[in-house]
C-alpha cells in the first residue's frame, strides 16, 4: 500500500459515492486497500457523471451509424461530413447541479466546457445554443412568493453567465429554448450546444499512444474549485444542505479560453500534437486515464509540475480540481518545444508534466514519490455497469381532471392574449438581448427569426442549421411518445429553415437512477429516441446524460434536449418564421395526408389535456401528448426542403406549443423589425372544438406563406411528398382575425397581441 495521511475505510469510501460492492471492486483491481488519492480518483471515473453506469446498457440501443458520421459517441463531439473536405462537431451537455449552487458560474462554465470539446476535436467553434429550463417567475398556480423570487434570481444568473461566457469567448450563442414548470423549481436545468467546423484531415483525437512521448499541461493554473463537481455534485440529489456546495462549482475565464483555442489550433497545425484532451468534468483525472485507456498505453505524470494557483495542494485536491481552461496534450518527443512555443506566444502556461508508458497503467507522482497507480482501464473502461430495475410509476388513485371545451361560438380572444403572455410561449427578447449572436458575421437566421438558427460555413457557401427541443411534460406524461416528439420537433424546426436534418445529439435529463419509475422512464425514452431518430435518418452522434435531478425526493418530468443539425447546401435559401409582406397566401402543409380522419371527442380531450393552454388556461397537466406519425413528419420535412430550394416561400413555421394560433402570431411578430404589424386574417372549418382546432398541439404540420402566382408549383409538390394542403387565409396588416365554422373566435389589432407577448418575461424578471 502507498502510505498517506488519512486512512481509507469502507465508511470513507461510502462519503465518497462508492457502494460496498465498488469499493470491493477498487481492492481488487489493486490488490491492496486504496489510498486517498486513490479512492478520489476512482470516485470521480465510476461516479454517475463520468461512468453511466446507470445508461450504459440503455444507451446502446440508440442508432448511431450513417455514411454521414464520421466520429459517433465515445469522443469529446460527435463529427458529420458536410462535403468538401469539411466536417462538423458537434455536442450538447448539462451544467444543471452546479447551475442551481451558483447560476451565474454554473451556466458560464458550462458554455467553457462544452467549447473546448469542440475544439479539442480540432474544430473551431461558430455557434453556441442553450436549452433552459427554470420553475415558476410568475406567482400563481400552487407557486410561492418565495420560490418565484428564487426562479428569477436563478434564470437571471443563468442567463447572465452564458451571456458573459460566450460573449467573451467571441462565438455567437444563435438560438435556443426556454421553458417553465413547478418540477425546476429546485432543479433547473442547463444544457449548451456548440458546433464546431474543421478540414476532415485536421480532425483529432483524445487518444494518448507513443511510449516516452511526452505529456504537456497547458492552461489555466490548477486551483481548489471544482473539487468533487463530477462525483459529489452532479451524482446526487439535491437537499437542504445543497448550498454548503457553492465551492465546488467551478471559476471560469472567457478570455483565458479564447487564447487557449487559438494556441490549441495553432499547436495542432505544428504536427507535433499526438492527442489532445480538455480537462473538464474529473479534471486531471480523467484527462490522463482516458487518453490512456483509448490509446491502449500507460501515462506517468508528477504532481509536482503541475502549474499552481494555490500553495499546500495535496495530489489528493490537483488530481481532483476541476479548475477551467486547462487541456492535456501528448506531443512527439523531440518535438515538444515547437508545442511549447505555440503556447508560450499566446502567454499560456505550458509544462510536461509526463510521458506516456507501456503497461496500461496511470502512475501519479509526487515531486518523484509515488502518490497513485491504477491500471487506466479499469477506470476509464471497466467502471461498473449497473441494468437497474425498471417499474412504471403506480397510476393516480382517482381520475385525472381533463379540460372540458368551452361552448362552440365562444369568443377566445382573451384565453389567446393571456396564452401568448405564458413565459414558456413570450417574447424571449429579454434573454436574446444578452447574447451576442452576430459575432464572426455568420449567422444568417438570428434568434427568433426562424424555427432553428442558421450560421454560414463561408469556406464552402453551405449553411449549417440547428435547433434544440424537448418537451418535459409531454415525457411525464408519455416518455416513450414524447421522446419522438422531441427527436421530431427539433428536425421539423431544421427544415422549416430549408435545411435537411442530418444528425442528432442528446442531453438527457431524470432524476434518481435508483428509483424504478425513474429507470423505466429512461428506458422507454431511449426506445422513443430510437425510434424517431430511425424514421428521421438522423444518427445519435454523442450527448450527456444527467441523473440525479432531485431535490428532497421530488424528481424533474424526464427531460431528453434533442439538438439535430441540418445542412443546406446554399445559405441563400434560408427561410425565416416571419410573414413578408399583406397579401400572401397562407397554406397549411399536413404531412398526415390530404384527408385527415377526425379524433374521437375522448380522445381529443385527453390529447388537448398535455397542451401549453390546458396548462397556462386551465391549470391542467392531463391526459396524453398527441399520437406521432414518424411517416408523415418525413414527408414534410422532405417536402420543407423541396419548396425552399425552388425558393417559392415567404416564410416557414411549424406548429408546436400554443399550436396554430400561436403559430400565426409568432410569424408576424417576427416581422415587427421589416413590417410592422403584420397579422392574419384566417378562416377555418372542422368538427372538433374550436380550442382544439386553433391551440392543439399535433406535430407534421407548418404553416407556409407564398405569393398566390406560387400556389400551384406549391400544390405540385405538396402532393409529390403526399401532403395534404389547405389555404387559411391571407397575412394582413394591423388586424389578426381567425373565424372558425364561420364563427370569429379570435379578433384583435395585432399591437394588442404583441403588446402581451413582448413584455410579459422581462416584466416578471423585473418584479423580482
Amino acid at each position: 500500500m502507498i502510505d498517506t495521511e488519512i486512512r481509507v475505510t469502507p465508511e470513507l469510501a461510502a462519503e465518497h459515492g462508492l457502494s460496498p460492492d465498488e469499493y470491493a471492486r477498487v481492492q481488487k483491481i489493486l490488490g491492496r486497500d486504496p489510498n486517498i488519492t486513490e479512492l478520489g480518483i476512482f470516485s470521480l471515473m465510476w461516479s454517475e457523471h463520468c461512468s453511466y453506469k446507470s445508461s450504459k446498457v440503455h444507451l446502446k440501443r440508440l442508432p448511431t451509424k450513417g455514411p454521414q458520421v464520421v466520429q459517433g459517441p465515445g469522443e469529446n463531439a460527435g463529427v458529420v461530413d458536410i462535403g468538401s473536405g469539411w466536417v462538423a462537431a458537434f455536442k450538447i451537455e448539462s451544467h444543471n447541479h452546479p447551475s442551481f449552487v451558483e447560476p451565474f458560474q454554473g451556466a458560464a462554465t458550462g458554455v467553457g466546457g462544452i467549447l473546448r470539446d469542440i475544439f479539442t476535436m480540432g474544430a473551431r467553434p461558430i455557434a453556441v445554443l442553450d436549452s433552459l429550463r427554470f420553475g415558476p417567475v410568475t406567482e400563481g398556480q400552487g407557486a410561492t412568493p418565495a420560490e418565484v423570487a428564487r426562479n428569477r434570481r436563478i434564470l437571471d444568473g443563468v442567463v447572465r453567465g452564458i451571456g458573459f461566457y460566450g460573449n467573451c469567448f467571441g462565438v455567437p450563442t444563435v438560438g435556443g429554448e426556454v421553458a417553465f414548470e413547478p418540477c425546476y423549481s429546485a432543479n433547473p436545468l442547463v444544457n449548451a450546444l456548440a458546433l464546431g467546423v474543421a478540414h476532415r484531415d485536421e480532425l483529432f483525437f483524445a487518444r494518448a499512444r507513443g511510449v516516452d512521448n511526452p505529456v504537456i499541461y497547458v492552461g489555466a493554473k490548477t486551483g481548489r474549485d471544482g473539487i468533487h463537481g463530477a462525483s459529489l455534485l452532479a451524482s446526487a440529489e439535491f437537499t437542504e444542505e445543497s448550498q454548503q456546495k457553492r465551492p465546488n462549482v467551478q471559476v471560469g475565464d472567457p478570455f483565458l479560453e479564447k487564447l487557449l483555442l487559438e494556441a490549441c489550433l495553432e499547436a495542432m497545425r505544428t504536427g507535433a500534437v499526438v492527442a489532445i484532451q480538455d480537462m473538464g468534468a474529473a479534471g486531471l483525472t480523467c484527462s490522463t486515464c482516458e487518453m490512456a485507456s483509448r490509446g491502449s498505453t500507460g501515462i506517468e505524470i508528477d504532481l509536482a509540475l503541475v502549474p499552481q494557483r494555490e500553495t499546500g495542494m495535496s495530489p489528493y485536491e490537483i488530481m481532483l480540481s476541476e479548475s477551467q481552461e486547462r487541456m492535456l496534450l501528448v506531443a512527439e518527443r523531440g518535438r515538444e518545444e515547437e508545442v511549447l512555443r505555440v503556447f508560450r506566444k499566446w502567454e499560456l502556461d505550458a509544462v510536461v508534466i509526463g510521458r506516456v508508458t507501456s503497461g496500461g497503467l496511470l502512475r501519479v507522482l509526487d515531486h518523484g514519490r509515488l502518490a497513485a497507480e491504477i491500471p487506466a482501464q479499469a477506470l476509464a473502461e471497466e467502471g461498473p455497469v449497473y441494468s437497474r430495475p425498471l417499474a412504471a410509476p403506480a397510476k393516480p388513485s382517482r381520475a385525472e381532471t381533463l379540460v372540458a371545451f368551452a361552448p362552440e361560438g365562444t369568443d377566445l380572444t382573451a384565453h389567446f392574449v393571456r396564452l401568448l403572455a405564458a413565459p414558456a410561449l413570450a417574447s424571449k427578447r429579454w434573454i436574446v438581448q444578452q447574447y451576442d449572436h452576430m459575432v464572426r458575421t455568420n449567422t444568417v437566421v438570428a434568434p427568433g427569426a426562424g424555427d432553428a438558427a442558421l450560421v454560414r460555413v463561408k469556406e464552402i457557401g453551405r449553411g449549417l442549421a440547428l435547433a434544440v427541443d424537448g418537451n418535459g411534460r409531454w415525457c411525464h406524461l408519455d416518455p416513450r411518445t414524447g421522446a419522438m416528439h422531441a427527436v421530431a420537433e427539433a428536425a421539423r424546426n431544421v427544415a422549416c429553415v430549408g435545411a435537411r436534418p442530418l444528425a442528432a445529439t442528446n442531453c438527457l435529463n431524470f432524476g434518481n437512477p435508483e428509483k424504478p419509475e425513474i429507470m423505466w422512464q429512461f428506458s422507454q425514452v431511449i426506445d422513443g429516441m430510437s425510434d424517431a431518430c430511425r424514421a428521421l435518418g438522423v444518427p445519435i452522434t454523442g450527448g450527456n446524460v444527467s441523473f440525479y435531478n432531485e431535490t428532497l425526493g421530488r424528481a424533474i418530468y424526464p427531460t431528453p434536449t434533442i439538438g439535430v443539425l441540418g445542412i443546406l447546401e446554399d445559405d441563400s435559401l434560408a427561410l425565416s418564421m416571419a410573414f413578408r409582406a399583406p397579401g400572401d397566401a397562407i397554406l397549411l402543409l399536413d404531412g398526415a395526408g390530404a384527408t385527415s380522419v377526425s379524433a374521437a371527442p375522448a380522445q381529443v380531450q385527453r390529447e388537448f389535456s398535455s397542451s401549453e393552454y390546458a396548462r397556462t388556461i386551465h391549470s391542467v397537466v392531463a391526459g396524453m401528448p398527441p399520437p406521432i406519425d414518424l411517416a408523415a413528419e418525413k414527408r414534410l420535412m422532405d417536402a420543407l426542403a423541396a419548396l425552399a430550394a425552388e425558393r417559392l416561400l415567404h416564410s416557414a413555421h411549424d406548429l408546436s406549443d400554443g399550436g396554430l394560433a400561436v403559430a400565426l402570431a409568432e410569424s408576424g411578430f417576427a416581422s415587427f423589425f421589416a413590417i410592422e404589424s403584420l397579422g392574419a386574417d384566417v378562416s377555418l372549418m372542422g368538427a372538433e372544438p374550436a380550442e382544439w382546432a386553433l391551440f392543439g398541439e399535433r406535430g407534421a404540420r407548418a404553416i407556409v406563406t407564398a405569393p398566390q402566382a406560387a400556389l400551384a408549383a406549391i400544390e405540385r409538390i405538396a402532393a409529390q411528398y403526399e401532403l395534404g394542403l389547405r389555404t387559411l387565409g391571407t397575412v394582413t396588416q394591423g388586424n389578426f382575425r381567425i373565424e372558425y365554422n364561420a364563427r370569429e373566435v379570435v379578433s384583435s389589432p395585432v399591437a394588442r397581441l404583441r403588446a402581451s407577448w413582448a413584455d410579459s418575461l422581462e416584466r416578471a424578471i423585473a418584479a423580482r
